[in-house]
C-alpha cells in the first residue's frame, strides 16, 4: 500500500439549498497549506451552473472509469483536484487506470464572485453530491465556494457522512506527463456541433483495440482503421464515449494531438465553461508510467531555485519558461530543468488556448518527487554504486556498458538518439521514457 496516500477530511463537501438558491460547498484536504488563515479560495455565483454540472458529472464518471484494471482495483474512489487561480476555477482528474486526463475550467466571464486566496484542495465527490448536481437546472442560482464553510450536505432533511479517500501517487507522476505532452500539443482541427456529433456517431461499438485515425475528407471528419497522410493516430477509441452526454451542449471542439501522437487532447467548449479530454497513446498505457519528464530531471538543480520557481508561479499564477528565462537571464535549458521538476511535483498544468503553465500546488510535499520516479531513484544507484562503465566519449556520441542482474548492457548516445540493450529499450523504443541505464549514462557523462 506505499503507493496509497490516505486522506481525511474534516467535513464532507456539500449542496445547501437555501430558499431558491443553492451553494455549493468543496471540502478539501492537503499535507501543506500557503496560507492557513484564508477561509476559502473562492466565493460567488457561477454564470453556467447547468453546463458546470455536467461537465463535473462527466469528470466523475472518468474518474471512476478504467480500461486496464480489476474490478477490485476499481472499487477504489478516487476524488478530482479543484484549484483557484488566476481568475479561474479548474476541477481535474484520471481515469482509474490513469490512460484518460480530463479538467474542466470554469473560465473567469463564467464566474460572479470573490477569489480570496490562490490555492488548490482535493475535492470530495459522494454519491449525494453527484445527485445534487444532477438535479441542477437551467439559469438555476448556485453559489460556488471553495473551501470549507459547511459540515454535510443538507438536502431535504439529508445529511451526509464524511469519509477516508485513498489517492494514488501515480495520479501526480501522470498529471506531470500529461503537462509537459499538452504544452508540446498543437491544435489542428476545429469542428462545429454537428461535426463532433457526425464524428462521434462513427466510433465503432464496443472495445476497439486497434488504432484508429482521425481524418477529415471534405467538411466531413470521420474516425478509420486505415493510416494517411496527416492522419491523428487515436489508441484506444471507444474512450471518447465519454464525453457522448456533454455533445448537446457544445458549441465546438478542437484537437490538439502530441507531435508523435503519444496523447491526443480533444477539448469542448461551452462558452465560458470548457473541458479538456487527454487521452494516453494506448488504452492500456496510463500516463502515470510514460516517463516524460524523466530527461528533464537528469540535471541537478538547487533546491533554492525550485523554490523560488514555485513562488514566482505562486504569485504570477501563471507561467511561460521562455519569458522567465529572458527576464531572468537564465539558460532555456536550465529554465527547461526548473519547469518539468514543477510539473513532475505537480505544480504546474498547461492551458492550451493560454499556451502557457497555470500554477496549482497539489496537497504533497515537494520531497516526495524522486519516490515518484523509480527509474530516476535507480539510475542514481547505479552511479553510486560503480555500475557504469564508460567505454569511449567523442563529441556527438558515447558508448557505455551497464551492469545489471547477470548481464551487461550496452548504451549508445549519438545524434541518432539515445539506445539500451534492455528489455525495457527492446519493448518501448524510447516511447515511455528512458530506461535508468540511459538515464545513468546521460547524467554520468553530461
Amino acid at each position: 500500500m506505499e503507493d496509497l496516500l490516505t486522506y481525511q477530511y474534516a467535513m464532507p463537501s456539500s449542496l445547501v439549498k437555501k430558499g431558491n438558491a443553492e451553494e455549493l460547498f468543496l471540502a478539501k484536504y492537503s499535507e501543506i497549506q500557503k496560507n492557513t488563515d484564508a477561509p476559502c479560495f473562492f466565493w460567488g455565483n457561477v454564470k453556467n451552473p447547468f453546463i458546470m454540472a455536467r461537465c463535473l458529472i462527466t469528470l466523475s464518471n472518468i474518474v471512476k472509469s478504467s480500461f486496464n484494471m480489476s474490478p477490485f482495483q476499481m472499487a477504489l474512489l478516487k476524488d478530482p483536484i479543484v484549484t483557484a487561480g488566476n481568475s479561474c476555477v479548474r476541477f481535474e482528474g484520471f481515469s482509474h487506470c490513469a490512460g484518460v486526463y480530463a479538467r474542466v475550467d470554469v473560465l473567469p466571464d463564467g464566474l460572479d464572485g470573490e477569489f480570496l486566496e490562490n490555492g488548490t484542495t482535493n475535492v470530495d465527490f459522494n454519491q449525494p453530491m453527484l445527485m445534487a448536481l444532477g438535479g441542477i437546472r437551467q439559469n438555476e442560482n448556485v453559489l460556488l465556494s471553495i473551501g470549507q464553510k459547511e459540515v454535510g450536505l443538507h438536502l431535504e432533511g439529508e445529511k451526509v457522512i464524511e469519509r477516508k479517500v485513498p489517492l494514488p501517487t501515480k495520479w501526480i507522476k501522470g498529471l506531470s506527463t500529461v503537462q509537459i505532452y499538452l504544452s508540446k500539443a498543437e491544435r489542428v482541427h476545429t469542428f462545429n456541433k454537428i461535426q463532433t456529433q457526425q464524428l462521434f456517431r462513427g466510433i465503432p461499438k464496443g472495445q476497439v483495440k486497434n488504432d484508429y485515425y482521425l481524418v477529415v475528407r471534405g467538411n466531413t471528419p470521420m474516425f478509420t482503421p486505415v493510416k494517411s497522410l496527416n492522419a491523428i493516430c487515436v489508441g484506444g477509441l471507444h474512450r471518447l464515449r465519454l464525453l457522448e452526454p456533454l455533445l448537446p451542449y457544445i458549441d465546438k471542439m478542437q484537437v490538439f494531438p502530441h507531435p508523435t501522437m503519444q496523447s491526443t487532447t480533444w477539448q469542448l467548449y461551452f462558452g465560458d465553461v470548457r473541458f479538456s479530454f487527454s487521452l494516453s497513446r494506448d488504452a492500456w498505457r496510463g500516463f502515470s508510467g510514460e516517463g516524460a519528464a524523466l530527461e528533464a530531471l537528469i540535471n541537478d538543480v538547487s533546491d533554492e531555485w525550485i523554490d523560488a520557481l514555485d513562488k514566482y508561479a505562486y504569485a504570477n499564477q501563471a507561467f511561460n519558461p521562455t519569458l522567465f528565462a529572458i527576464e531572468e537571464d537564465m539558460a532555456f535549458d536550465t529554465v527547461d530543468n526548473l519547469t518539468a521538476r514543477l510539473a513532475a511535483m505537480g505544480l504546474l498544468g498547461f492551458d492550451l488556448d493560454e499556451n502557457r503553465f497555470f500554477y496549482r500546488r497539489l496537497p504533497f510535499k515537494l520531497n516526495r518527487i524522486m519516490s515518484l520516479n523509480p527509474r530516476m531513484k535507480g539510475a542514481n544507484k547505479l552511479i553510486e554504486d560503480g555500475k557504469i562503465e564508460i567505454i569511449s566519449q567523442t563529441k556527438g556520441r558515447v558508448e557505455a556498458r551497464v551492469e545489471g542482474s547477470g548481464v551487461r548492457h550496452t548504451v549508445i548516445l549519438d545524434e541518432k538518439g539515445e539506445r539500451c540493450t534492455c528489455e525495457w529499450y527492446s519493448k518501448y523504443q524510447g516511447e515511455r521514457g528512458l530506461c535508468k541505464h540511459v538515464l545513468a549514462v546521460k547524467k554520468l557523462t553530461k
